[in-house]
């Protein structure tokens, strides 16, 4: 529903305020990610306890998506938002004075279940945004995600060099960006709550719908193993410093960002279903440069063709969700999202058990495949005809 006092609010200053939600949340993620071979160093885990971590943090975000939904519908998408967004910096700083493995984890299950809250939440906020103010948004709002993700990414470039641990470094991230975000976001927004019975609290997705949201989860596996693993990846594979490491994180996402960025172009010259294609097509490039790199620069070009081919897939999913004949808006896009936002945060404990039953390097051939399931699925992102879904 639109609210009038919602209307009354410049297009300008509303998108503002959602695209600080994204930039918030993802800022952290970066820098999270950014220092998780420095995290691996100081507690020394093995491959596989980082990836039971990393799973610890999945199992905390899942938890997080339909709790955060419930509340979106009775509190809005803005309100919970805010407020995810002020336990995600308290659990930044859990992160960052952690003395030990598991104090570690349970700031680890904070952080996801906050972060990934957090993600629904402003989600939320952004549909509402576009439907107030008539124009397509998401994929720019998902923009500024990818954007927060290099800012963070190369917040670690910096700081590195300086000496700076990764306690230091969260806390100082956490502290600065806290208030402006909060700034960024506030304003004033109505919101009809939702009655409780017309919210499920886990749907279930079937039909084409679930291939769609087979063809988000391939891509977001994928988006966090890369997020999570790269800057080891180099490490281990190519021999990068740990500085240098970050700039695989950063070009990663900055071609996301850039794709992002022509998304409606794109999706308005191709079409959904065509679209979808390019993105996997894209995705099989980046698997197969990284599958066979064994340099920086070769390994660092594979991140930005994986970046290229991920970067639509949420967008483009969110999308047929909406179109949905078979279900409720609100069902289908909430059903893709848990598959969208757990294949992020499944992705690195998926490469990290990999990786030490075998090496990194081969672990990331696993991108390979979900190349070939996305290019197998993108057939469902047409957009359903007449009474068919």
């Amino acid at each position: 529903m639109i609210l009038p006092e919602n209307k009354s609010i410049p297009s300008t200053r509303l998108w503002l305020a959602v695209a600080a939600a994204f930039l918030a949340n993802s800022i952290l993620f970066g820098t999270w990610a950014a220092r998780l071979p420095a995290i691996k160093q100081s507690f020394g885990l093995s491959h596989d306890a980082l990836g039971l971590l990393l799973l610890l943090m999945a199992a905390g975000a899942i938890t997080g998506f339909p709790i955060a939904g419930k509340l979106a519908d009775r509190h809005g998408g803005a309100r919970i938002s805010r407020v995810l967004w002020l336990l995600m910096v308290l659990s930044m700083l859990g992160l960052s004075l952690a003395p030990t493995v598991w104090t570690l984890s349970i700031a680890i299950v904070c952080f996801g279940l906050t972060g990934g809250g957090m993600d629904v939440a402003m989600n939320v906020w952004a549909t509402e945004a576009e439907e107030t103010s008539g124009k397509i948004w998401m994929p720019s709002f998902h923009a500024i995600w990818s954007l927060g993700s290099v800012v963070g990414a190369l917040s670690g470039l910096i700081v590195i060099p300086m000496g700076w641990g990764h306690g230091t470094h969260f806390a100082i991230i956490a502290l600065v960006a806290a208030p402006l975000a909060l700034w960024g976001m506030n304003i004033s927004w109505a919101f009809t709550p939702q009655p409780a019975e017309k919210t499920p609290f886990l749907p279930i997705l079937r039909g084409k719908l679930l291939l769609v949201g087979f063809f988000t989860l391939c891509a977001t596996l994928g988006e966090g193993a890369i997020a999570d693993w790269s800057a080891l990846f180099l490490i281990e594979v190519t021999e990068a410093s740990e500085s240098r490491a970050t700039i695989g994180l950063a070009a990663f996402a900055t071609a996301m960002v850039i794709m992002r960025l022509s998304g409606a172009i794109v999706i308005g010259r191709l079409g959904p279903l065509y679209a979808g294609f390019v993105s996997a097509g894209f995705a099989l490039v980046g698997a197969v440069i990284v599958a066979v790199a064994t340099t920086e620069m070769l390994a660092i070009t594979g991140f930005v063709a994986l970046g290229f081919g991920y970067a639509l897939a949420m967008p483009l999913a969110m999308a047929r969700a909406g179109a949905s004949r078979s279900m409720p808006k609100a069902m289908a896009v909430a059903g893709v999202a848990v598959f969208a936002y757990g294949g992020i945060l499944l992705g690195p404990p998926l490469i990290g058990f990999v990786a030490e039953a075998t090496s990194l390097h081969s672990a990331l051939l696993i991108l390979l495949g979900l190349a070939a399931i996305m290019i197998l699925t993108a057939p469902a992102l047409r957009p359903p005809k007449g009474g068919a879904d």
